[in-house]
């Protein structure tokens, strides 16, 4: 596969506080050897103007029952400091945001709609968690027809059993599973992005 960044858009998924920061409602231990990688492809879209993508997880109050919070612990509530990217990443406002009420950043959003009005039919997906959120916008946009790269070192699951299992089915059903040095290659210069050995 080889990325066309006239065509692909960076997504982000949830690296935001309630997951990242101390504090936070359900906090991943080691989010600070993400940030490295995930910029690394960042800069690179941004200087070949590949969009990127910021999805919010964000949950309103008072619901009589929000799917997602009857399995989880309650987290990233409406307008607080949880839903916000952590700064590290240098999200920009004049870059697009989604808020999402449930795993994928497509479902119940317009997400889809966006990237057909910006041509895009190529995706650099990575974030939290790898078997949650990433694996399921995954899902969700090779549903939808779209060719999907996810960097494994941009990534990380709730454990290390959970990350190769995701990656695993990633690569054999789903994308591609490379790294981030590669897929910033593979934009800012169309070299050929290719499936790594992911164990079984």
């Amino acid at each position: 596969m080889r990325l066309d960044a006239g065509r692909t858009a960076v997504i982000v998924v949830d690296m935001v506080n309630d997951f990242c920061k101390p504090g936070g409602a359900m906090v991943l231990p080691g989010y600070e050897r993400l940030v490295p990688p995930q910029l690394q492809i960042i800069e690179a879209a941004r200087a070949k103007g590949a969009p990127v993508i910021w999805v919010h997880d964000e949950h309103r109050r008072n619901m009589r029952r929000d799917r997602e919070l009857v399995k989880r612990t309650p987290h990233c509530e409406e307008g607080g400091w949880g839903t916000m990217i952590i700064e590290d990443l240098g999200a920009r406002d004049d870059e697009i945001h989604v808020r999402k009420r449930r795993y994928s950043a497509f479902f119940g959003t317009d997400l889809d709609l966006t990237l057909k009005d910006m041509l895009i039919t190529q995706l650099v997906v990575f974030g939290v968690v790898t078997n949650i959120c990433v694996r399921s916008t995954v899902h969700d946009g090779f549903f939808l027809g779209y060719e999907i790269v996810v960097p494994h070192d941009a990534c990380a699951a709730t454990g290390p059993r959970e990350q190769e299992s995701s990656l695993y089915d990633i690569a054999t059903h789903f994308g591609v599973v490379s790294d981030a040095a590669a897929v910033a290659r593979a934009l800012r210069d169309g070299a050929e992005v290719a499936n790594l050995d992911i164990a079984a």
